[in-house]
């Protein structure tokens, strides 16, 4: 057996989009089942996304605070932002979320992991980053808005965010995928750091120009 997610599409009957939103919108699909069967399946269509596991040489990750309203919490996150413009490289919107959110640059960037965040009813994708050798930006600081306006950030061990992801008081999906894919990394799983693919590696989920 491979262990490997393979593409498929099932025949779909009929569309309609009864909500369409700035950046997202809903998607209703009649779709024809194996034994013939037509089921109705709605789901958010998403642009896709990004996210910065900021890690500093002191072994800490560079995390924010920000109030998400849909689950009424602040949550600690990892820099992260969607992919406003159609083919965009995932990297460049990287390190554009990292500039804009933290004001800080990174010299090396890999490809931690790729991840659908709910696949059963929404096809965001997302590619979460390893950035190291961080450093300030330069320039003027990107004025935020609205929920960043009242962001918070720090730098926590690596270690730390293990035990508080293990402990459930810490949820972002981002936060707990890219933390406990850099822990495994680190215990030996994958080869190491410098196993990690290039920042430019191929995303069939959100194909782009390099």
């Amino acid at each position: 057996m491979e262990l490997q997610d393979t593409p498929e599409e099932w025949r779909v009957v009929a569309t309609t989009t009864p909500f369409q939103g700035n950046k997202t919108s809903v998607r209703t699909d009649d779709v024809v089942m194996p034994d013939g069967t037509v089921a109705r399946r709605d789901y958010q269509v998403h642009p896709g996304s990004v996210a910065v596991l900021a890690l500093d040489d002191q072994d800490r990750v560079l995390l924010l605070k920000q109030y998400r309203h849909p689950v009424r919490q602040k949550l600690w996150e990892i820099p992260a932002g969607l992919l406003d413009v159609p083919g965009e490289n995932p990297l460049h919107a990287a390190q554009r979320e990292l500039y804009e959110e933290a004001h800080v640059k990174a010299e090396d960037w890999r490809v931690l992991t790729d991840v659908y965040t709910t696949p059963g009813g929404c096809d965001e994708a997302v590619r979460i980053f390893l950035a190291r050798g961080l450093s300030e930006a330069e320039g003027v600081r990107y004025e935020v808005s609205d929920e960043e306006s009242d962001m918070e950030l720090a730098r926590v061990p690596l270690g730390e965010l293990v035990r508080g992801v293990l402990a459930g008081e810490l949820h972002n999906n981002c936060l707990v995928v890219g933390v406990l894919s850099l822990a495994a990394v680190r215990a030996g799983g994958g080869g190491g750091l410098e196993s990690l693919r290039p920042a430019n590696a191929p995303w069939p989920a959100r194909p782009f120009e390099a």
